[in-house]
């Protein structure tokens, strides 16, 4: 009686032990009653009924990565390219990814392969290597449109690497040089011309002050000639009224006060010793004699003394030597 209670407990807890599933985090288990899908069991504890009800798939419901191999691919300009890309997706609904669906990782790699060559061979070499953006667009649209049945979201499709024939690296690499140099002329050329420009800018900034400075200076010269010929002016005017005033006294004055300075630049010369006049020696006192009454008369100095006073030279001037006659200072 005890062994068979025993091997009852013993049944009993190897079947609670069959029912009980548990599970982990990121994933959900599709369980199938009678071989047909009831739920999904979320991560935690469940209970399930032995023989009855079974775990039909494990679905990974994390985002994940799949790795789509190279693609050898023709493009609209008949080139050959190699393509690798990848592409990003997430299960939404555990039943549809388990049952709408056989193998899910192969059906995307399939649909992405096939929509990369149709998206690719629709456009040119240039536009490949340069609008990749536009090709992870177009492919994101197409394939998760194509995947939303299977319950999923295909969150990125990324181009990994281009690779395109070698003779063609080489002619985009010639083309790339050649269009580096063609900009490096433009450039110097254009630094060029605005070098000359600025310069030729210069050089007319430069003419033009010049021209107003020389203006200038002429408007100067003009106004400094004009006012030296008026005082030129003023001061023949002033002669001719001193002359109209005192006659021939005047003239007398003015021409003994140039003569006296004469004789004072020959006094001061270094390198006069003695000087010769070529006039009579007569002349020279009787010129020298008037030269003192018109400077007393002149000056009003004029007193009742000597009049005929000889005109001192300045002190140090070389004495005159005046030409003896002959018989004079004889007898």
């Amino acid at each position: 009686m005890y062994a068979v209670i025993g091997a009852l407990v013993f049944v009993m807890l190897v079947f609670l032990m069959m029912g009980v599933r548990v599970v982990r985090q990121g994933y959900v288990y599709t369980v199938e009653r009678l071989g047909k899908f009831t739920l999904s069991a979320e991560p935690g504890l469940h209970l399930i009924v032995p023989f009855v009800d079974r775990v039909g798939q494990k679905v990974n419901m994390m985002e994940q990565v799949l790795d789509i191999p190279g693609q050898e691919i023709i493009t609209r300009d008949n080139a050959m390219v190699g393509v690798d890309a990848v592409v990003f997706f997430q299960v939404l609904d555990a039943g549809k990814a388990a049952y709408e669906v056989h193998n899910l990782y192969n059906a995307i790699m399939a649909l992405t392969t096939t929509n990369l060559r149709t998206v690719m061979g629709s456009m040119d070499l240039d536009e490949t290597l340069s609008k990749r953006d536009e090709i992870n667009a177009r492919l994101l649209s197409v394939v998760d449109h194509a995947t939303s049945p299977w319950g999923v979201k295909i969150t990125r499709v990324e181009i990994k690497d281009i690779r395109p024939p070698i003779d063609i690296s080489e002619a985009m690499a010639r083309q790339m040089k050649a269009e580096r140099l063609k900009r490096a002329e433009i450039l110097e050329a254009e630094g060029e011309r605005a070098s000359r420009i600025l310069r030729a800018e210069g050089e007319k900034q430069s003419a033009i002050l010049s021209a107003e400075g020389k203006k200038e200076a002429a408007f100067r010269d003009a106004e400094a000639r004009e006012r030296a010929a008026e005082a030129e002016a003023r001061a023949t005017e002033v002669v001719s009224e001193a002359i109209s005033r005192s006659g021939n006294q005047a003239i007398n004055y003015f021409i003994a006060q140039e003569y006296t300075k004469a004789i004072g630049k020959f006094a001061t010369s270094p390198n006069a010793k003695t000087i010769l006049f070529p006039v009579e020696a007569t002349q020279l006192i009787g010129t020298l004699g008037g030269i003192g009454e018109l400077a007393r008369e002149v000056i009003g100095a004029g007193s009742k003394g000597d009049v005929t006073t000889p005109l001192e030279l300045p002190k140090g001037a070389p004495r005159a030597a005046v030409p003896r006659t002959r018989g004079e200072g004889e007898g």
